[in-house]
């Protein structure tokens, strides 16, 4: 995973790292720190898993039908690829003992 630091438009403002096709663009040029990285990382496993296509069109598909689910301020948290990565963020051998496709599991 590449990392690209002081990126002014991509993240959006209230978020530090986001993770594009293989590249994680950071906000300011600041250290991340070990749960980040290990957040994105998650992500990064999970994109190539689905080919990385599959990954954000099930991403998008699921966030759209979150915001009907539970409002515009929830979606984002609720989205299964992120419930896993929030969940294992501090968890930093969490990768190591993944099952592939583990985000199912954080569907509700």
């Amino acid at each position: 995973m590449k990392i690209i630091y002081n990126s002014k438009i991509i993240p959006f403002k209230r978020f530090r790292a986001i993770y594009l096709f293989g590249v994680l663009l950071v906000r300011g040029s600041g250290p991340l720190t070990e749960s980040t990285i290990n957040h994105e990382l998650t992500h990064d496993r999970q994109c190539k898993e689905m080919l990385f296509v599959f990954f954000y069109l099930w991403y998008c598909i699921e966030w759209i039908v979150r915001i009907f689910q539970y409002g515009i301020g929830d979606a984002y948290y609720l989205i299964s690829f992120e419930r896993e990565a929030y969940s294992n963020q501090n968890n930093i051998i969490y990768l190591e003992s993944r099952k592939r496709f583990a985000w199912i599991k954080y569907i509700k």
